[in-house]
């Protein structure tokens, strides 16, 4: 057999192995999240009509996972406030993969997996990025990790590996011209960050001067919180009754990201850097080098202490080593990162459009840990839900204590067995939410729990939700209900009435003063003195942070009432529709599933609510208190887009769909997610898809990025 034969067997046999790993966890994958029938939806089917109709569920996920992948990635990146786990986000990205590999036919450019999750925000200029800050190719095992590694040295000949821990934190570039620090900026999406050099001047341990360095040099390195510095964090948001940072990760982005330099001075971050992106002369060749090389300019590195690995054997060995020492690091780490030591090598290995080739990112399973169960405490949420929480003894995971959990509902304990006294197993994925996975052991004569059913606050008979798992309390007048609307009556989003925050609202609830919502329009500076911690001052401030909310737009106070189902966004498309409360008032349902993005269940849950006596008379008294009850719209600069309709498609090279929509409704037009005869232009960005096609077809006007871009500075020229 030839050499060349023989690497082409090779390559046959590594694929066929990679294959069935990629099929594994698919069908694991598709386990844990759907409880639909996994060989349904992944494994071929020999009749037409079982093809088709897997066809079309595979179709609908890749659609839910994109969305839901966009959102979380808005959360993450550009609200520094995640609500799912980076375990969770791992295994729903995997399985997006997983799908557009074996539905090739509804692949898309745009998809999250052919991009980095970042952004820019509005807040700080944008910095164009000369190298790409690319992301990393997960891999969850050592089975794919081998793999990668076999997939190197089959690309490479004998590939030398370096193996560092990956360190959970915000990815920046710094950039130095006659070794002075001249511009930091976050990754962003990669192409495009932020400009936060004012704020990474704020940490201590980068660099404002380098001696010995090239004319030029950028670095990149990720900004972090230490975990000392972020348990102080959280003590002193506690003690100002503010909502604790979810971990260190997330402190970091929002301190990293904050408007004014000196919050973020008194944040105590720190960095690491861990590689050259380019510079001007000559510079080490190989990873590990180049490392050392950045340490003697005043950088701080982790070099591996190890040195380069040639097998499989030492990189697993490597991996394991870091896995068995990070909980005794400063900072937290999500993983471990191998990479190609070679600059070369990793050059002719190239990248994709979002990973390097050369570079994987080994991640840890979510630590588990076994604690005893000692309490279950009931919650009652402002929709009635009655949620149980397990509290048992305190266990250390991701560097923080851990003492409860929610259990969801009464099917979650029931599938678990779960019981008072057990021991249980706990896990905190992604170093966020903590979760109970399952019984181990159940106490001496324990018995099965179940939820009591009346309202554990007011004792109201409770019942069960017909479509949910849910257990509620149908009183709306309860004062676990109340104290939860009242939270989110007053928050940002809502009728943003700063400085009421739960110690205060609980104390005001206490003392007999606040019953419904509308009586805090009743509410005076005496009244507020009264209450412990509470200034004259402040108490002034308060009732004119009230009063001001008086005046808010109607879409606010629509999200403020918590009707299920409709956040800000959906508030301000019914109020759209609907510009006043008595025109919603009178709304059907009907009418308002006409509205785009609104479906049967979403009308008539809003219906349902605006019907309901007790909501009806609370309207009643918050129009009495003379809060508005018509809306006022979004700021419109001027009208040049008034009665057009856009829908924007592909992916936008110079700024984010999100941007560009906020652009065509401060200018009076409106932004559709589907292309109709009403459409009156479709921008189209790179890879646009199937409502380019729908444009074309009916004959409506298509503007490339740049011409959308020139229509906006002629307009602004002329304004």
């Amino acid at each position: 057999m030839t050499g060349q034969r023989r690497q082409k067997e090779k390559r046959k046999k590594h694929k066929k192995k990679d294959e069935k790993i990629v099929k594994g966890l698919a069908y694991a994958v598709g386990l844990w999240y759907n409880k639909r029938s996994v060989p349904a939806v992944y494994a071929g089917c020999h009749n037409k009509e079982n093809r088709i109709m897997d066809e079309i569920t595979a179709k609908q996920r890749i659609s839910e996972l994109r969305k839901l992948l966009e959102t979380y990635n808005e959360q993450y990146y550009m609200q520094d406030n995640p609500s799912v786990s980076d375990y969770e986000y791992d295994m729903r990205m995997r399985e997006l993969e997983t799908l557009e590999q074996q539905y090739p036919q509804f692949a898309a450019p745009d998809s999250p997996t052919h991009h980095v999750g970042g952004g820019v925000s509005r807040t700080f200029d944008k910095v164009q990025h000369t190298v790409q800050m690319m992301s990393l190719q997960d891999v969850f095992s050592f089975a794919e990790m081998d793999a990668f590694l076999q997939r190197c040295q089959e690309a490479v000949p004998q590939p030398e590996f370096i193996v560092e821990p990956k360190i959970d934190g915000l990815s920046v570039s710094l950039e130095y011209t006659n070794g002075v620090f001249t511009r930091g900026s976050t990754r962003g999406d990669g192409f495009v960050g932020e400009d936060v050099t004012a704020n990474l001047r704020t940490i201590a341990n980068i660099p404002r001067q380098l001696h010995g360095a090239p004319p030029f040099l950028e670095v990149r390195g990720e900004v972090y919180m230490p975990r000392a510095s972020f348990a102080a964090l959280v003590e002193q948001q506690e003690q100002n009754g503010e909502t604790p940072a979810k971990n260190p990760r997330n402190a970091a982005a929002g301190s990293l990201r904050q408007k004014d330099a000196a919050v973020t001075a008194q944040r105590s971050l720190d960095i690491w850097i861990f590689n050259i992106q380019q510079a001007d002369g000559d510079y080490p060749q190989n990873h590990l080098d180049s490392l050392r090389y950045l340490e003697s300019l005043g950088f701080p590195t982790v070099i591996p202490r190890s040195g380069r690995c040639q097998t499989a054997a030492q990189v697993q060995a490597e991996i394991e080593k870091i896995g068995a020492a990070r909980d005794g690091y400063a900072y937290d780490t999500d993983g471990v990162v191998v990479k190609v030591d070679s600059f070369a090598q990793r050059e002719e290995m190239g990248a994709t459009s979002k990973v390097p080739k050369w570079a994987a990112a080994f991640k840890f399973p979510p630590e588990e840990k076994e604690t005893v169960l000692r309490e279950i405490q009931l919650s009652v949420g402002r929709t009635g839900v009655i949620t149980p929480v397990a509290i048992f003894d305190p266990i250390q995971l991701a560097g923080t204590a851990v003492s409860r959990a929610t259990l969801h509902n009464q099917d979650f304990i029931s599938e678990r067995d779960i019981r008072l006294g057990d021991t249980i197993v706990v896990r905190k994925a992604g170093e966020i939410i903590p979760e109970v996975l399952r019984s181990v052991k159940h106490a001496e004569d324990a018995a099965p729990y179940q939820l009591p059913e009346c309202c554990p606050v007011c004792h109201t008979p409770a019942v069960r939700d017909p479509e949910e798992a849910a257990l509620r309390c149908p009183n709306p007048d309860c004062p676990a209900q109340l104290m939860k609307r009242m939270i989110h009556f007053v928050s940002k989003d809502a009728m943003n009435i700063d400085g009421l925050g739960p110690q205060n609202l609980a104390a005001l609830q206490n003392g007999g003063l606040l019953h419904s919502v509308a009586d805090l329009y009743r509410l005076t500076a005496t009244q507020l003195v009264e209450l412990d911690r509470v200034a004259e001052k402040s108490a002034d401030n308060l009732i004119r942070a009230i009063d001001a909310s008086r005046a808010n737009s109607l879409d606010r106070l629509i999200f403020a009432l918590g009707i299920r189902g409709i956040g800000s966004r959906a508030a301000k498309l019914l109020c759209e529709r609907f510009p006043s409360m008595d025109a919603l008032l009178s709304a059907t349902a009907a009418e308002i599933q006409e509205i785009d993005g609104f479906g049967e269940v979403m009308a008539e849950s809003v219906v349902s609510a605006l019907q309901e006596p007790h909501m009806r008379q609370l309207i009643q008294h918050l129009r009495e208190a003379g809060c508005n009850m018509t809306y006022q719209g979004a700021v419109v600069e001027d009208t040049r887009f008034a009665g057009m309709t856009f829908v924007l498609t592909g992916t936008l090279s110079a700024m984010k769909r999100s941007e560009a929509k906020e652009q065509i409704l401060r200018y009076g037009g409106k932004v559709s997610g589907s292309v109709s005869k009403k459409t009156t232009y479709v921008v189209a960005g790179e890879a646009a898809g199937s409502k380019l096609d729908k444009a074309n077809e009916l004959g409506i006007p298509v503007l490339s990025e740049e011409e959308f871009r020139q229509k906006l500075q002629e307009r602004n020229e002329t304004k």
